[in-house]
């Protein structure tokens, strides 16, 4: 079982994409993230981005557990430069998942990269739950190749942070499941699932 999380709030900052950390929102919903997983997480593997390792060491702290940094969750690389229109670019990346920008990452090169990242995981903890700090795209990228439906809608929709739990029998992914809810979203479980309703209420299954 994996549970993946979007890194809490970080302020956007030109050319430090490796190095940005928390806002002070940032830091207390860490804090929850914590709460939230340290009586069932295992193993804790992060990306080294700085904001999505500040996001989960807390859980590797409370529940005692090792934390694995692995290049290979880092967030989709947008271009080598910084980019005015981030909209319309990532627009253009979901729409065209083989194309970059210039010095950037096609999606499915990043989603390569990270499907194999958790695969490693699951065959390196099996029957453990492993919590991955990761961030909004490269999770997304990587439902994305377990089901389509997965795609920028999905992206758009997540908060920040996010936990979404992921099943695996066999290696297999067999279901998402979205198990945070920020303090101030009223809604349900799943409703930012573009698959709810399909199997069961609180997220897809395949």
């Amino acid at each position: 079982m994996v549970s993946f999380v979007r890194h809490a709030h970080s302020p956007y900052i030109p050319d430090a994409e490796r190095s940005r950390g928390l806002s002070r929102r940032g830091r207390r919903d860490a804090a929850r993230i914590t709460a939230h997983l340290a009586d069932v997480a295992d193993v804790v593997a992060t990306s080294p981005y700085k904001r999505a390792r500040a996001t989960v060491e807390g859980v590797s702290d409370a529940a005692g557990v090792p934390l694995v940094v692995d290049e290979d969750l880092r967030e989709r690389e947008l271009a080598g430069e910084h980019v005015e229109d981030f909209d319309t670019a990532v627009e253009h990346l979901w729409a065209n998942p083989t194309a970059s920008h210039p010095g950037g990452e096609s999606h499915s090169e990043a989603q390569a990269r990270g499907v194999a990242a958790v695969d490693r995981l699951v065959e390196a903890y099996p029957d453990r739950h492993v919590a991955v700090g990761t961030h909004g795209t490269l999770m997304a990228l990587v439902f994305n190749a377990y089901d389509p439906r997965y795609g920028y809608e999905f992206w758009d929709g997540l908060s920040m942070p996010d936990v979404y739990e992921v099943t695996f029998v066999d290696d297999n992914p067999l279901s998402i499941v979205r198990t945070w809810v920020p303090p101030d979203e009223r809604s349900d479980v799943g409703d930012r699932d573009p698959t709810a309703g399909v199997g069961d209420a609180d997220g897809s299954d395949f």
